[in-house]
């Protein structure tokens, strides 16, 4: 796996784990994460999508390849889980400001 900055290492990590609170963690307080499309604000609204959609799914990003674009970290990788097409191929868009996730964008 690509060496990633430590927030999004701890997500990834999470994730792994199907933890809601650890996946949480990493994000700012006010952060913005946007999934294919639909906007979640904040920890409360990323709460709700991870119960909703990634815990139910056993969702887990594994990724392959990293990069540098715009002041953005850009990660390349498999999904894996309980939903229909596994394995899918996604990119995050992470956004980070004082060793926190600032925003996310993940497209398919």
């Amino acid at each position: 796996m690509p060496a990633l900055p430590k927030p999004i290492a701890d997500y990834v990590e999470a994730n792994a784990q199907l933890d809601v609170d650890s996946m949480l963690k990493p994000f700012a307080p006010d952060a913005v994460v946007l999934d294919n499309g639909s906007r979640h604000d904040g920890h409360a609204e990323l709460r709700t999508l991870l119960k909703e959609a990634v815990i139910p799914a056993k969702a887990i990003f594994t990724p392959d390849t990293v990069r540098h674009e715009n002041g953005q970290v850009v990660i390349d990788g498999l999904a894996h889980g309980d939903f229909k097409g596994s394995p899918i191929r996604f990119t995050y868009r992470f956004t980070l400001e004082n060793d926190t996730i600032k925003a996310l964008e993940i497209t398919a």
